[in-house]
């Protein structure tokens, strides 16, 4: 199938989204990953040094300049675009990593784990079966950095988020709400029901490859209980 832009928005003044699709669509999703890809390549060899970031979503992707660029934005975007869709976007069995993330899901890492057992009637057990024996993927990466929504929830454990947001959730705090999961990149608001947490550290600007998570990324939850939790996270 081939899609076509359904508008290029302006975002800021040196960003553009390529907007395909305003819902969650599977074959869209995976379509504007490749699409992402495609075009790296495209700028690599056209030797277009002022792209400095390609970002696929949900459903399009957001091509960012450098702020000296002293070219169309929108123009360039849909150029880019344009020339990807009309040479092809390779199809791709596997986009992405496998990432295995371990999780505690022990009442002392989830705190929202008795309610999510009230809501769904499941329980913590069969909750933690559930999530860690889905397999997830990484839909897009943002909200804030290294915040990954990955899709593949056991419908099971859809439910809404919570009504009252919390002013801060815990680094690696593991979530669920709707349809997805997230890992919480560092302490930050948010709204999801916490179901445990991992010992990881999910993004540091100061490592080579700052984000644990990219869009594409194949997602395994492993349980691991308190003791690995404090070993993995070098606690005593």
């Amino acid at each position: 199938m081939k899609y076509k832009p359904l508008a290029i928005l302006p975002l800021g003044d040196s960003a553009a989204y390529v907007e395909f699709s305003r819902t969650l669509d599977a074959g869209i999703n995976a379509f504007v990953q490749r699409l992402g890809l495609a075009i790296e390549q495209a700028a690599r060899k056209q030797q277009l040094e002022a792209l400095r970031d390609i970002v696929p979503a949900f459903g399009g992707v957001a091509l960012h300049f450098d702020p000296d660029f002293d070219g169309d934005v929108l123009a360039s975007a849909a150029a880019l675009v344009e020339g990807c869709l009309k040479a092809g976007v390779p199809e791709a069995k596997q986009l992405g990593r496998m990432v295995e993330v371990p999780v505690c899901y022990e009442p002392q890492y989830a705190m929202d784990l008795d309610e999510v057992c009230a809501k769904t009637k499941l329980s913590a057990d069969e909750i933690k079966l559930r999530h860690s024996s889905s397999d997830f993927k990484v839909l897009m990466v943002g909200f804030a950095p290294g915040h990954a929504y990955m899709g593949g929830l056991d419908p099971a454990l859809a439910l809404p988020r919570r009504a009252n947001p919390r002013a801060e959730v815990p680094a690696g705090s593991v979530a669920i709400a709707n349809d997805q999961s997230v890992v919480y990149p560092y302490a930050i608001s948010g709204g999801w029901n916490v179901i445990g947490r991992t010992p990881l550290t999910v993004f540091d600007a100061a490592r080579e490859a700052p984000s644990l998570f990219l869009a594409g990324d194949r997602v395994r939850f492993r349980a691991i209980d308190g003791a690995e939790f404090k070993r993995l996270a070098g606690q005593k």
